[in-house]
């Protein structure tokens, strides 16, 4: 075996049966050939994404490459030194400049990579940021992120996952009503669709005015959050209606005035308005009759009750969801939240049968016979509005009973201002469901705006049907209270803390809440009945979904369920209706 490697390849046996041939060739075009040998062990691969040594000059796996990729595995070392001396042919042809290493600091960023900007701030373009010591990333997984100078790293961007987020609930609410096999599915509409809706309608014409408003009492104005502006909820026994559109007889005789085509009440017409905002499921009872629309809503509606926390990110959990306390269940807090916002109004106003506001006509629906309670300071007027497009061969007018709640003088003019009085709840800022929510006995006075922030987002679509029941009443001022629990750990008894007032139109403004791509919702919706035969129809939000949809039901739906219609409902020391 002293032969040299070629006379070693010809000795051996050569089988045609499988393989490349053999060839006795050692040049290739001038190339060093390397031969190849059957009987060769493959050794690595050609690594062809290493570009050498890191700059650190550490070793692993670049460190393997750069010692062991100039070998050839299956050849003699005869080969093996034609092939380096090709190389350091190669090499020499090259002068060396600069062999000191530069050493860039890079700041590391993990995932995303991204560039730091940081010293001294000086005045530039949109994307700059000024000030001392205040940089900037740029770029990276997720958009622009923030660091503060102590080098701590800012989020991602995106959705934040909490602790253990992966491992809540899936969220499988009910429907406010299910539906039945002779349901008939008309349309079913997205949010998404109805947001891009646009219809612009005035401001509407007053037709009639019914009922009586109290005064309202300018104490409760004072500081919110201050010691001397806390005081006790109490509980009045009063009246109170809540009669649908179909029961109210003022509507009835409006509809055989042929005054309107469409009819609703203000708390009915709101959801509708707000419904790309809502997450809770709910229903309106839609009925064509003689070319005329009514739209309202079931007995023992969930149109009745006041939400809490309906748009919090993490909103509270049902019992069955893993809630271990009852009383901050979705449920609990609607009841709650109803009951504060029934018995809150009548606190709020001076009652005095010479110090008042009297209506053209009288309370469409106390009858002083029958009632053993006073009735409460409410007015309703009756507006219209227009629906009309310019394609439309007939207007299309719409009819609502909207609500006022009390009556205050003009500081500066002495007119009378008409006012919508609601209250925000706070149940327990430490427990689950809360949404983040500031201590409002330590907040409220000295982070008023961070408080009602907070509520707008929590309460998106509750702030944006109170903001246009106002703004259909044409209320001058809506007036926003803040009760808590005197203890959170029971809803029995609660503590006003303080009551803020805004302009409707404004505080819409603040919502980002577009009126006229609510009334482009309400005739979207019309239009679909107006294309129906007569009958009644049932419009259902998807209990999961954002999405609504448009059931064509026999006529005598719910009718088993409902009674008088009459809707009365009387507030009681025990906070039940």
């Amino acid at each position: 075996m002293s032969g040299s490697l070629l006379d070693l390849v010809k000795a051996l046996p050569t089988d045609p049966s499988w393989g490349p041939p053999t060839t006795t060739e050692t040049m290739l075009n001038g190339v060093p050939y390397a031969a190849f040998s059957k009987g060769d062990k493959l050794g690595r691969m050609a690594d062809w994404t290493t570009e050498g040594k890191d700059r650190e000059g550490r070793g692993g796996r670049q460190q393997y490459n750069q010692r062991y990729r100039d070998q050839i595995y299956g050849a003699g070392p005869a080969l093996q030194t034609v092939f380096n001396i090709e190389g350091q042919n190669e090499e020499n042809t090259f002068s060396l400049v600069d062999n000191s290493r530069t050493t860039i600091r890079t700041r590391g960023f993990g995932r995303g990579g991204g560039t730091v900007f940081r010293g001294r701030g000086q005045r530039g373009g949109p994307t700059q940021r000024g000030g001392r010591g205040t940089f900037q990333r740029v770029g990276g997984r997720g958009g622009q992120q923030g660091y503060d100078n102590r080098g701590g790293r800012g989020g991602r961007g995106g959705r934040r996952f909490g602790w253990k987020d992966y491992d809540k609930p899936q969220r499988n609410r009910e429907a406010s009503v299910q539906p039945k096999d002779s349901w008939k599915v008309v349309e079913e509409i997205d949010f998404s669709r109805l947001t891009k809706l646009n219809l612009e309608t005035g401001d509407g014409e007053d037709i009639d005015d019914y009922g009586f408003l109290y005064y309202y009492d300018r104490s409760f104005d004072k500081q919110p959050g201050a010691p001397t502006s806390v005081k006790k909820l109490n509980v009045l026994e009063r009246a109170a209606y809540n009669i649908t559109t179909s029961n109210d007889p003022v509507i009835q005789e409006l509809a055989e005035r042929d005054e309107a085509t469409i009819f609703a009440t203000d708390n009915i017409l709101s959801m509708l308005m707000c419904a790309p905002r809502s997450v809770y499921s709910w229903d309106l009872v839609i009925t064509r009759h003689n070319n005329k629309i009514y739209i309202d809503k079931r007995e023992g509606s969930s149109l009745d009750m006041v939400t809490v926390n309906e748009n919090a990110a993490d909103a509270p959990l049902e019992i069955s969801e893993g809630n271990k306390d009852s009383i901050n269940s979705p449920a609990q807090l609607m009841m709650e939240a109803t009951h504060i916002n029934n018995v809150f109004p009548l606190q709020t106003v001076i009652e005095s049968d010479t110090a008042k506001r009297e209506m053209p006509h009288e309370h469409p629906f106390y009858n002083a016979s029958e009632e053993t309670d006073p009735p409460a300071s409410k007015a309703y007027k009756y507006r219209r509005f227009d629906l009309s497009l310019e394609a439309d061969p007939e207007p299309l007018h719409l009819i609502v009973r909207t609500e006022l709640d009390a009556v205050v003088k003009n500081n500066i003019s002495g007119e009378d201002q008409f006012l919508t009085i609601k209250a925000l709840n706070e149940f327990d800022n430490r427990a689950q469901g809360s949404g983040g929510a500031l201590d409002w006995r330590t907040k409220l006075a000295s982070q008023r705006g961070a408080v009602v922030a907070t509520e707008m987002k929590n309460n998106s679509c509750k702030l944006a049907r109170w903001t246009v029941q106002s703004i259909l009443a044409k209320a001058d001022l809506m007036k926003l209270g803040f009760v808590s629990r005197a203890n959170p750990k029971t809803s029995n008894d609660h503590i006003i803390l303080g009551v803020l007032g805004y302009k409707p139109r404004e505080f819409a403004v603040q919502m980002n809440l577009n009126l006229n791509n609510g009334w482009a919702i309400v005739r979207t919706f019309v239009d679909m009945v107006m294309k129906e035969p007569d009958g009644k129809y049932v419009l259902v939000k998807d209990p999961n979904k954002p999405t609504i949809r448009l059931y064509n039901v026999p006529k005598d739906t719910f009718e088993e369920d409902e009674g008088d219609g009459i809707g009365m409902s009387v507030v009681g020391e025990d906070g039940e209706e």
